[in-house]
């Protein structure tokens, strides 16, 4: 999301059927090696088949039982650990900070900390009415990752005004609340316990941003 550059010749995955005029929208815009979604209208195979190296798959519904485990090689053995689900709740979360996030904050708080769940630590993504409009992935320091974030909304061309922010893991300082506050980020979602925590509470505050907790975290290598 927000990085054009690095979409060319990606793939999009749809939640919902797929039908030839959105694909052919798609397909206009921007080099697409691989379309899924979970089922295909007979107009957009046709669409699909006139575009060249162009492959289109449908997966059927996307509902499945809870993955319970996860395995990884590691050398000599098997990590076998706890599946980092991804449903999260409103009621599940704790307000730390002075202000409670709105009814439209909190909206945008669970899609961008859904969004993190797909995103390489140190993963930020900030989010607005319902869609991304920035990620930092992947940097050594939570801070540089918060930085990026908002160089690709500012690069897109999207206000960050206002917007939520989710980081996959908790804050070790409070460098990032201050970079988020500087580039407009008026919420933030993030999994605490950190020994700083309390710092970086004061923070939010300072900056009148809400701030909730979620105990748990993404964190994903």
């Amino acid at each position: 999301a927000t990085d054009p550059t690095s979409a060319f010749g990606g793939i999009i995955a749809f939640n919902r059927d797929l039908d030839a005029d959105v694909l052919e929208t798609v397909l206009e815009q921007q080099f697409v090696e691989v379309v899924i979604a979970p089922a295909v209208s007979r107009a957009a195979i046709e669409v699909a088949r006139r575009k060249k190296n162009v492959r289109l798959l449908s997966v059927g519904p996307l509902a499945g039982a809870p993955r319970g485990l996860e395995y990884k090689r590691v050398g000599g053995g098997l990590l076998v650990q706890s599946a980092d689900e991804l449903c999260l709740d409103a009621a599940a979360l704790r307000v730390v900070s002075r202000r409670a996030p709105t009814d439209a904050e909190m909206r945008d708080l669970l899609f961008a900390w859904n969004v993190a769940w797909f995103v390489k630590s140190n993963a930020i993504v900030y989010a607005r009415d319902g869609r991304t409009i920035g990620v930092g992935a992947g940097q050594m320091s939570r801070v540089v990752s918060a930085r990026i974030a908002g160089l690709k909304a500012e690069e897109a061309g999207l206000p960050v005004a206002g917007a939520a922010m989710a980081s996959d893991a908790f804050f070790p300082f409070r460098d990032g609340i201050d970079a988020a506050a500087a580039a407009g980020i008026a919420a933030v979602i993030q999994p605490g316990g950190s020994v700083r925590d309390d710092e970086v509470i004061a923070a939010a505050d300072e900056h009148g941003l809400a701030m909730v907790f979620t105990g748990i975290r993404h964190f994903r290598h």
